[in-house]
């Protein structure tokens, strides 16, 4: 299954080399990033430093790589370090280049995909936030004779077909069945192209970066003797073999279908641009980046909508399926209360401005028996102290020992009701930090709703004291 938490890197590490199409040298830092920070370029060689979210709205560019530009920098050729988060789960780091583009490495994503697992990958306090597929979503380019379909499924998984009328490469298929299976299945697989396209290809000024150490080139036709000698001298190669029919310079594929595999590797790159992981069944018949990208805005045009007729903007969307980022037990390791002021049943939400929990009200609550007998309604100072639970979590989840501390009320500011709690009632607690904080004192923001409704709201403030301060 895929991981329900979000994710980012222990530490940074840099990785060099030529980029593909501009042929220029670049260093490619990646570094550990906070909570639904997300996928973000920075070029660090421009004046500013300007960043580039890995967003479908800023692509600028499909010339045979997918380009994105934003706030006066452009970053090329993105696919296949996008590719690589994805397939280790990563979902937020920042990606600093002295260039204009990714080095290409071998062609494929496993040199990220390893240098990702060398350092380490890091588990957040805050549920990632998916793009479930619910109905089927269809793109047709009836011009290339490209189609991509996604489907339900409560997993990620992608199917692509290929057909190039080549004798050499014919009808093939690739699937990825697991997320987790990427990195041994697909990410070693390598960009490629025809013999045919060499030319077109460097006339456009593209691969200028291009080898055959990091690019498979299919040879679809005979070559003659000078252009064997032009191929030599166009991969800077004292010389070249070419088969009547195969691969330029008898390189070996690492898998049959490594072509197809290559695309199903770019399939996954380019839809990451839809900025959230998806839960699905993607199907694609003769993809490229231009449809990739184009049904990646589909997507998330999709994603948009659903969000518009979802929840109010700011309330927390608790999904009861899903793990929680602390359970009972848990929360009441760091909480030092006990029956019958254990108000909180999960935390859902946790990072370093703010937290989401729930309370499920029941008829068996022990203040039922005496709080309006026949009419039972939740006291509304046990819905503070419920949501003053709710913040303690967030209080004392930036010590490093938060079982050492307590954390008492200082103030309640404008607090009000607006909807009875009654048995029955699933209650979100919402806060966040108002401030950083200063002294030992945090002062949050904190909501409570039932249904995508508003039930109360308060500013608190607390005091971090230790337990054996006097």
């Amino acid at each position: 299954m895929m991981n329900t938490k979000q994710h980012t890197i222990k530490g940074s590490f840099t990785l060099s080399g030529v980029g593909l199409h501009t042929g220029e040298v670049a260093n490619m830092t990646f570094l550990p990033a906070d909570i639904n920070h997300g996928i973000k370029f920075q070029r660090v060689d421009i004046p500013g430093q300007p960043i580039v979210d890995a967003d479908v709205d800023n692509v600028v560019d499909l010339s045979r790589g997918t380009t994105i530009e934003a706030n006066g920098a452009r970053v090329n050729t993105v696919e296949h370090t996008l590719a690589a988060l994805v397939g280790t789960e990563v979902d937020n780091v920042l990606i600093q280049l002295d260039g204009p583009e990714p080095p290409i490495m071998d062609g494929s994503s496993f040199p990220f995909v390893e240098a990702l697992e060398k350092v380490g990958f890091e588990e957040q306090n805050a549920l990632r936030n998916f793009f479930e597929v619910t109905e089927a979503i269809s793109f047709k380019d009836e011009e290339r004779n490209v189609e991509i379909a996604a489907l339900p499924l409560d997993d990620y998984r992608l199917t692509v077909m290929v057909d190039y009328n080549s004798p050499v490469l014919g009808s093939q298929h690739a699937s990825l069945t697991d997320i987790r299976d990427f990195s041994k299945e697909i990410s070693s697989c390598r960009t490629f192209c025809f013999l045919h396209e060499l030319e077109m290809l460097y006339k456009q000024g593209l691969i200028k970066g291009g080898d055959l150490n990091n690019a498979i080139v299919v040879v679809d036709r005979v070559v003659e003797d000078h252009e064997i000698q032009h191929l030599a001298e166009l991969f800077h190669k004292p010389k070249v073999e070419v088969k009547k029919e195969g691969i330029l310079n008898n390189v070996e594929l690492r898998y049959k279908n490594e072509p197809a595999r290559h695309k199903l590797l770019d399939l996954v790159g380019d839809l990451a641009l839809a900025g959230r992981p998806i839960k699905g069944q993607i199907l694609a018949a003769r993809p490229g980046h231009a449809a990739n990208v184009a049904f990646a805005k589909k997507l998330k045009r999709v994603m948009l909508e659903k969000e518009k007729k979802g929840l109010p903007k700011g309330i927390p969307n608790y999904d009861p399926s899903v793990q929680p980022v602390l359970d009972v037990n848990q929360i009441y390791k760091m909480l030092p209360h006990r029956y019958p002021f254990c108000l909180i049943d999960r935390i859902f939400h946790l990072d370093e401005n703010s937290v989401a929990g729930v309370k499920n009200v029941t008829i068996n609550e022990p203040f039922f028996q005496g709080h309006f007998p026949g009419n039972p309604v939740m006291p509304g100072v046990l819905q503070i102290e419920a949501m003053a639970q709710t913040g303690g979590i967030l209080v004392l989840n930036t010590l490093p020992d938060p079982e050492n501390h307590w954390t008492y009320f200082l103030s309640i500011e404008n607090c009000r009701f607006k909807k009875m709690v009654v048995p029955g009632d699933t209650v979100v607690f919402s806060c966040e930090l108002m401030a950083p904080i200063k002294r030992g004192i945090a002062k949050m923001n904190g909501r409570a709703y039932v249904a995508g409704n508003l039930v109360c709201e308060a500013v608190m403030s607390a005091y971090i004291v230790r337990k054996d301060a006097k």
